[in-house]
């Protein structure tokens, strides 16, 4: 199990097409998902998790907006989402993310040509990561571990970071 977020080493095996797609993973779901939708669980003020401060230029114990939702198709949870947004952004050219509610974050990103996307790195977590106690939550039998990839986007020089958790119903499309 990697300590480290990856960015040259592709994962291999059944995740790596869902893992290394640089397009929006929300429309890659619409289009294999038939009754897919946005559940927000959370958007609020928080402390960002250890590995996400320096990637966002954040002092460590700084709060910033995290917002966290499940992609699904139906009752289904598919993807675990994080994404976290410093003030400076929200006060500036991020400032229509505020109101998302139950709207794809990737819908706005993907949308927006001035929008940048920046290398993606992979990671499989386990319960010695945060990000993997989000994710289990709506799991009747979670798994040892789940692969999530993470890439900050930025706008007008203002990053935010979007982390995606693999759910295993995910493998099921197709």
């Amino acid at each position: 199990m990697t300590t480290e977020w990856l960015a040259s080493a592709w994962p291999a095996g059944p995740w790596r097409h869902w893992l290394t797609d640089h397009g929006s993973l929300t429309w890659r779901l619409q289009r294999v998902a038939p009754d897919f939708r946005v559940k927000r669980l959370a958007q609020g003020t928080g402390v960002p998790h250890r590995d996400e401060f320096a990637i966002l230029g954040l002092a460590p114990g700084h709060n910033a907006v995290i917002r966290e939702v499940l992609l699904m198709n139906a009752d289904t949870p598919l993807v675990f989402a994080h994404s976290v947004i410093p003030f400076s952004g929200l006060l500036g050219p991020w400032a229509a993310l505020a109101g998302l509610g139950n709207r794809p974050l990737g819908a706005a990103l993907f949308s927006n040509p001035r929008v940048g996307r920046h290398a993606l790195e992979f990671k499989r977590v386990d319960r010695r990561h945060p990000l993997y106690h989000g994710a289990i939550r709506h799991l009747a039998r979670p798994p040892r571990a789940l692969w999530a990839r993470r890439s900050p986007f930025t706008l007008e020089g203002h990053p935010i970071l979007v982390t995606e958790v693999f759910l295993p119903e995910t493998l099921l499309l197709r």
